[in-house]
Formats: structure tokens, sequence, C-alpha cells
């Protein structure tokens, strides 16, 4: 019906005498009903279509989920668009992303406090992205990521209180506060990285690294699509084209590279077919299913059938500002942020699918964000408490293994002990 009248609103208007300023407004809106109509239907049907039940003395143990198909690119299958989900890893997940959730609500709060300074970049609205990724990986598979990283360091393994009390700047940081928001790390986790798409080349580095000792493993080196057009990003995937390397580049597409829309900075938005030689899939990026179907059909094709690599588009978006520095609302309007919490959130969504198919009671659901919210409330106490490394720590950590005696500082004789 909206599209019957928006068809027949125009020719009616082209008929008649309007002023041209006034038919450009409406034509707008009209255009614009149309953007959000698109996107309220595109997440309807990203919540997936409930299948089977599976259940055990009258409790739900698993249930399969129905999604709509990836965009391919050189491509004639993708990931599987059906997929089964425990009671167990279903309400892990959930508990998985809302806490990083909570975490980063919190690092926003310290932020506003001045107990972390400098540069902090939120993940708030793409926590599928993560515990999806980690959910389809193995051991062996690593990450890279940019200095949007505090998602990926907890879902890696590293506590939330290792993750705040490194943003301010203390020794129970997971490298001991000298790092701070954009340089963490964690096993296979090759961290944040403050420039922006050097990671890219790394991560070709890496998943070389993986096919030289033959282990197995494929790197995802992911990235936004602020970075996607710088040309050393290209240079990475003619090489890991020309070597068949286990890798998968990962555009974290939410839509806005800093202050700048992706129609306004780039050329093509069709960023899984960057690759050009390299097939590429489109994934939807509130869902984490998705994406953790997405990453097990990486793995099977880079590393099983070791066909080379890939090149993901994770459709996402982010709540917060491009930094804590960017209040998010100059580029773009708050009912925008606010239709996407609304329609398209990966925490909400997710949370309709486990009450849906009985897997989880929505008042499970309410318990384990209420003992988040503690726990994280309770790691921000202990994060401003915790006291700092000494001066004489700056030079620790520089080598491995230090075969060399001391470290020079700014002068040859301003030695340091490592």
């Amino acid at each position: 019906f909206f599209f019957f009248w928006r068809r027949s609103a125009v020719a009616k208007f082209k008929k008649s005498v309007v002023c041209p300023v006034t038919f450009k407004m409406l034509a707008r809106q009209a255009r614009l009903l149309a953007k959000t109509a698109a996107k309220v239907e595109s997440s309807t049907g990203s919540l997936g279509l409930l299948g089977t039940t599976t259940q055990k003395n009258g409790i739900a143990t698993e249930a399969t989920f129905d999604y709509h198909p990836y965009k391919l690119h050189h491509l004639d299958e993708g990931p599987a668009t059906s997929t089964t989900l425990t009671r167990d890893e279903g309400l892990r997940l959930y508990h998985q992303m809302v806490t990083v959730r909570r975490m980063e609500t919190a690092a926003a709060n310290l932020y506003k406090e001045k107990a972390i300074r400098g540069f902090c970049h939120l993940c708030s609205g793409q926590e599928a992205i993560y515990s999806g990724l980690v959910a389809g990986m193995r051991s062996q598979d690593s990450v890279i990521t940019s200095y949007r990283a505090h998602g990926f360091t907890y879902v890696m393994g590293i506590p939330v209180l290792g993750v705040l009390a490194e943003l301010t700047g203390k020794k129970s940081g997971v490298v001991r506060g000298k790092g701070g928001s954009m340089h963490m790390y964690a096993k296979n986790f090759y961290g944040g990285n403050g420039i922006v798409g050097a990671q890219v080349p790394l991560g070709a580095g890496i998943a070389f690294a993986h096919k030289y000792k033959e282990d197995g493993g494929v790197n995802f080196s992911l990235y936004g699509d602020g970075a996607a057009s710088q040309g050393q990003i290209a240079e990475a995937f003619n090489l890991a084209k020309l070597w068949n390397l286990p890798a998968v580049f990962i555009c974290e597409n939410n839509h806005y590279g800093m202050g700048t829309s992706q129609e306004r900075h780039s050329a093509s938005t069709d960023f899984y077919k960057r690759g050009d030689y390299i097939p590429g899939i489109h994934i939807d990026g509130m869902d984490i299913l998705a994406v953790r179907e997405a990453t097990r059909f990486a793995i099977d094709y880079c590393s099983v059938q070791q066909k080379g690599p890939l090149v993901y588009e994770i459709s996402t978006y982010r709540y917060h500002g491009h930094s804590m520095s960017d209040p998010g609302t100059s580029y773009r309007t708050r009912d925008e942020v606010q239709e996407v919490r609304q329609t398209r959130d990966p925490i909400t969504g997710f949370r309709d699918r486990l009450v849906g198919t009985e897997l989880a009671e929505v008042s499970e659901l309410k318990a384990i964000e209420i003992e988040v919210k503690k726990s994280v409330d309770a790691d921000v106490k202990k994060a401003k408490a915790d006291g700092e490394i000494g001066a004489e720590e700056l030079f620790y950590d520089v080598y491995e293994k230090n075969l060399g005696g001391k470290i020079r500082g700014i002068a040859p004789w301003d030695q340091h002990e490592h």
C-alpha cells in the first residue's frame, strides 16, 4: 500500500502545479519513509523464522533457526541459512553480549568522569560481530582488529577488570596500563591497532604464519568501512590471493567512517566485492547466528578446503560516536540511532529468539542482565581503586627475551633495566 501511495502521490504532484522546493522536500520524505520501511522489513527478517524446538522433560534444549540467504560474490554457495542453537550456548552468548554492552557503558561513564583519558572507541551495537565470530572459531584461529577493540578483548578471554583497568591506566589492566584503549591483547588476539587499516597487512602476515606452520589456523582481520579504500588493504588482498593464504578480511561496516557516511566516502559501497578476484560475502552483523555460520563457512573454505582468502562485509551499527570525543549527532539524527535500537538491536533481537523458541524465560534473561550489571559495577570500583605501575616498569616488555642488557632511553647514557 505504501509503495502504491508513493507512486500515485509522485505522479499527482508531477501533474499539478507545485512549488519545486516543496515537491523536492515531499519526494525526499517519501524516499526516507521507503528506506525506513525497508530497514524494518530487513530487521524483521533477520530475526529468523523459528523452526523446530527440541525438548527434554518439558524444557526446550535446542532450537533451529532459518534466516535470509547471504549476498555472494564469486561464490556458487554460501554459508548455511539454517542453524541450530542449544539452550546452554544461547544463554552463554546472551550473557557475553550483555557483558560487552554493560562494559562499554561503564567505560563511557568513566570517560565522562575523566578516569579514562585520551582515545576511547566504544563498540555498543556491534556485539554480535565479536560474540558470533568467536563462537564459530577454533583454538588455532586468530583475530586482529582496529582500535575499536574492547569487545574483542573480552570475548577472546580477558576479564572485564582487565579491560576497564587498562582503560584507566592501572596495573590490573591486560597490559598493565601501558596500552590503553587501542592496544589490548590476548591469546590468538593480536590486538587493536591505532593506525587506520594497518592491521590488515599484519593479518595477512599472521595468515602466512598459519600456513607456514601448517597449524590449520585461519586469521580474521577486521577493519572499518572508512579504512576500506586504503592502498595497504588492496596490497594485502593481492598477496593473500597470490599465496593462497587462510585469511578472511572483514569490513566491519557501521556505515560511518568517523563522521562521514559510506555514500560520501566510497564510490562503491559493496565492500564484500572490493576483493575483486577474491570471493566475498555480505553478512547481517546484527544477527549473531548469521555471523557464527559465516565464520564456520570461512574456516571450511580457507582451512579445510584450502581455497584461499575471503572478503566479508559485516553490516552493523554503532550507537556511540566514532570515539568519546564525538557526540555522533552532527552527521546523523538521534531518530536514526533510536530507530536502529528499536528495530535491529543485536541483543534484544537475540533475546526475542531465545524467548520465542522457549530456550529461555524472560525472567532468566532479566536475571542475567542484573547479575552482569552488579559484576561490571564491582569491576569499575576495583579499577578505580587499583594503582599504577612504577616508573621503572615503563621499559619492561620491549623484548620477550632480552639478550642485550639495559634498554636505551632518549640519550646514550640514559639506560634502563628491562
